[in-house]
């Protein structure tokens, strides 16, 4: 899904929208929670632990990762289909290096060299960082569901981890919810239109959706089912990401994903303190 950040409504509003008890934990920044796109990634490796251990330090909800499979059957953290933008001298998709070949690049020489020898993280890397701290948006790019489910329920993490799928995706909601009732799919229905058949098809807690798509009637559908929504921003423009957050809180989105989401918490803070 596009870098982007969540940030979903807290307990306050789960009554009103009858959602099913097994929910996630209390926002902790107001009503809604912060999801970190590739982690906080300004200035640090994007999809990197230390991209993931600064959503941690600065009190974010999750962070979001793209989960793709090696050669050999491992699974880590990388967006691109291919490693080619993210180190020098090197080409070649994800899914026909090894780990040990994955392993062996530099994913931080390029962003600076106080993030030299930074190395493309596991998922079950980021699990042990993020157990106990932090929510995982996961993005399933390229990889088995019944692969990832055995590692969630070792460390404890199914029921805070959502999965981004997209609404055609039948294949993996149903396997999911099949395999791991605990777990939580999210999958996208794209236009609106899509909406109300995806929801009465599958029985959702939480969907995804971008602002291109996103509506205050899109919303006001998903809530009337019980169903939270998380969205993604859009804008680069400060001043034009800012009216887009304060529209998407004002059209009752429950979750919001971006690449600013420093700047997303002192928004959250300063409207908390009035």
């Amino acid at each position: 899904m596009k870098g982007a950040i969540i940030i979903v409504f807290g307990l306050m509003l789960l009554p009103l929208v009858g959602l099913s008890q097994r929910i996630l934990p209390v926002p902790k920044n107001g009503n809604v929670y912060v999801i970190a796109h590739r982690g906080v990634h300004n200035g640090i490796p994007e999809n990197s632990l230390p991209a993931y251990q600064k959503a941690i330090d600065i009190g974010c909800d999750f962070v979001e990762i793209d989960v793709r499979t090696t050669k050999d059957g491992h699974l880590v953290s990388v967006h691109n289909n291919t490693i080619d933008a993210y180190v020098e001298g090197r080409s070649g998709k994800v899914k026909d290096l090894t780990l040990a070949e994955l392993k062996a690049l530099d994913i931080g020489v390029k962003v600076g060299d106080n993030w030299k020898n930074t190395r493309i993280p596991t998922l079950e890397e980021i699990l042990e960082l993020c157990q106990g701290k932090i929510g995982i948006y996961l993005d399933l790019k390229d990889a088995d569901p019944s692969v990832i489910i055995p590692m969630l329920r070792k460390y404890e993490m199914a029921e805070q981890v959502v999965w981004f799928l997209y609404g055609m995706d039948r294949k993996n909601i149903q396997q999911i919810q099949s395999e791991c009732p605990e777990c939580i799919p999210m999958p996208d229905p794209g236009e609106e239109k899509n909406l109300n058949k995806l929801l009465d098809t599958f029985q959702l807690d939480v969907i995804g959706s971008g602002m291109r798509n996103y509506s205050k009637s899109f919303g006001e559908t998903a809530h009337a089912k019980g169903t939270m929504v998380f969205v993604d921003d859009s804008e680069d423009d400060p001043q034009a990401l800012m009216r887009e957050w304060k529209t998407m809180l004002d059209w009752k989105a429950d979750g919001i994903q971006t690449d600013q989401p420093e700047e997303l918490i002192q928004l959250l803070k300063g409207l908390n303190s009035h």
